[in-house]
């Protein structure tokens, strides 16, 4: 007898697990997928190109997480997978037990049975939240890589709120292709850091196919870098997999799903922000890293900021706009920008929320602990245009922009602005030069008999 599945999920995962576990299967019948975190992304259909025609030839629903329960009973539901990434233990647990209730198993996918192997040296980035700085630590081990006269492509995790079917393979390799795949901002501020340096990123959404083109790319590839997403543990099989924890949440590295995965399999784990955090919070961090993973390579860093035009700061009230993510179900209450302005002088920092309209004032009504920050949100074009609109609206006589993008070439604003940015900078000994030195050398990856990073 068919097993009838629900995925839990919110457009990244949840199709993944799908791919690479239920697609082909025929003693499964994934009757839907469900949709969470993400705006508007039920309603859609998984289409039958991706699905498979021949089991699912009108492709799978994409409903609505909070019909759950009618839909497991309307739907004879046998199994329900939980398939997305940044959630506390309690809310996974209250998932569980409203699949259990209504009569279903509750299933959690582990790596052995949805990591996809590369042909290629495999380098993965994850992290405990979402917010930690794993953009910022894939940057800097490109950075180094390039150095030592490798080709590196990058694979991100899959943000694939548009045509699925169209998503399948994406390639960026300029600031032209994320206009020409029509990325949200969200999308913008993943791919935009990798072009500008020169290095070319794949995303979509099916990860097998994704990681043979990268394998194949035509400028070249010598090493596979997986640039993860939220906190969820890499699509890929790493050789080498390099988590990153935030002192400014401590005990969330053994709070949240799948964090404390990524955290127990990293070989390598990087101590964020440390120039920002507590002492006292810090530690708390490195006690819970040595807990449950005592072999772990334990990174100090931090995460200097650069400001194009601190002297518009000061003595100024400040609109600040951080990444949307890391303020929405990231749950952080500062970011870059934050830190930037207070640092720079601001009078005041000016509450938007007053301000907002359309789906940011959603935002803002959905994530009520946001504070006086600017998610800079976008995952379609109106909610582009209320981000614009809300900007402009507030009253206040300097903006400052800590998203990793040029949000000015997006919208247009009618007040000064201040961009913000910020890379890793590790701190003393071991450095992520000393790991990518021995990694480079087990693999054979050296050019011209050395490895060049640590010369």
């Amino acid at each position: 007898m068919k097993r009838n599945v629900i995925i839990i999920g919110a457009a990244g995962r949840d199709f993944h697990n799908f791919n690479t576990f239920f697609r082909g299967k025929a003693e499964f019948n994934v009757v839907a997928f469900t949709a969470a975190q993400i705006p508007d992304i039920d309603g859609r259909k998984y289409p039958a190109e991706l699905s498979g025609a021949d089991l699912y030839p009108q492709g799978i629903s994409i409903l609505a997480e909070e019909n759950l329960p009618q839909l497991i009973k309307d739907l004879n539901v046998h199994d329900c997978v939980f398939s997305y990434s940044d959630v506390p233990y309690s809310r996974v647990m209250n998932i569980s037990a409203l699949v259990n209730a209504s009569g279903a198993n509750f299933i959690l996918l582990g790596p052995a049975e949805t990591q996809i192997k590369s042909t290629k040296p495999l380098i993965a980035v994850g992290a405990t939240r979402t917010g930690c700085g794993k953009s910022q630590t894939s940057r800097r081990i490109i950075e180094i890589l390039m150095e030592a006269g490798l080709k590196v492509v990058a694979v991100r995790h899959p943000m694939p709120y548009g045509d699925l079917v169209a998503q399948k393979v994406q390639r960026f390799a300029t600031v032209e292709d994320l206009k020409k795949h029509e990325c949200t901002i969200e999308e913008m501020e993943e791919y935009e850091p990798h072009v500008v340096r020169g290095n070319v990123i794949y995303a979509g959404v099916d990860y097998e196919a994704i990681l043979r083109a990268a394998e194949n790319d035509p400028d070249g590839c010598d090493v596979v870098l997986w640039d993860g997403g939220n906190n969820d543990f890499p699509f890929y099989k790493p050789d080498l997999l390099v988590g990153v924890a935030d002192p400014h949440r401590p005990g969330h590295e053994i709070g949240y799903y799948p964090g404390e995965v990524v955290a127990r399999m990293s070989d390598v784990i990087v101590i964020n922000k440390i120039d920002s955090a507590s002492l006292e919070n810090i530690q708390i961090v490195r006690d819970n890293i040595r807990m449950i993973n005592p072999k772990a390579i334990v990174i100090d860093g931090a995460s200097p900021l650069t400001v194009d035009k601190p002297e518009l700061i000061r003595g100024k009230r400040a609109l600040v706009i951080e990444d949307g993510p890391t303020l929405t179900h990231g749950e952080m209450k500062i970011g870059a920008g934050t830190v930037a302005a207070n640092k720079f002088g601001a009078a005041e920092l000016v509450d938007p929320r007053p301000y907002a309209v359309g789906r940011l004032a959603e935002t803002f009504s959905i994530y009520p602990n946001i504070g006086t920050l600017l998610p800079a949100m976008g995952y379609g074009e109106q909610q582009v245009k209320d981000l614009e609109t809300t900007i402009n609206n507030t009253p206040c006589d300097v903006v400052v922009i800590a998203t990793p993008i040029d949000l000015n070439r997006i919208v247009k604003i009618n007040k000064p602005t201040v961009k913000v940015g910020y890379d890793l900078q590790e701190i003393g000994h071991p450095n992520l030069e000393d790991v990518l030195c021995e990694f480079i050398e087990k693999h054979k990856l050296a050019k011209h008999g050395g490895c060049g990073c640590c010369q």
